[in-house]
């Protein structure tokens, strides 16, 4: 059974640069510290699935940085893709460590 987030994800079209850099810091991502950074006022809510805040978030990070927003932080975005790439791989497979 596929979780209704992830054919959103299916459809998320962002640079390859920051695709590869989120996907090189999945080794290193801690659920439960990223959560908490990521999203601190619904973290307990969302423990069980963040899928629908991240994306949200990620939304509005890419938003910016297409608009050219001085205040986009790429880090910040990259960290976001971290914690929803792997989040989307807990949904997709629940066994996996990750």
């Amino acid at each position: 059974m596929t979780h209704p987030a992830t054919s959103a994800l299916a459809h998320l079209r962002r640079p390859r640069l920051l695709i590869r850099a989120a996907r090189f810091g999945l080794s290193d991502y801690d659920r439960t510290r990223c959560l908490r950074r990521i999203l601190p006022d619904a973290c307990a809510k969302t423990q069980a699935n963040p899928l629908s805040p991240l994306i949200e978030q990620e939304a509005q990070y890419e938003a910016r940085r297409a608009a050219g927003d001085a205040g986009y932080m790429v880090a910040r975005h990259v960290e976001i893709l971290i914690a929803l790439i792997s989040e989307a791989q807990r949904v997709l497979r629940p066994s996996a460590p990750v």
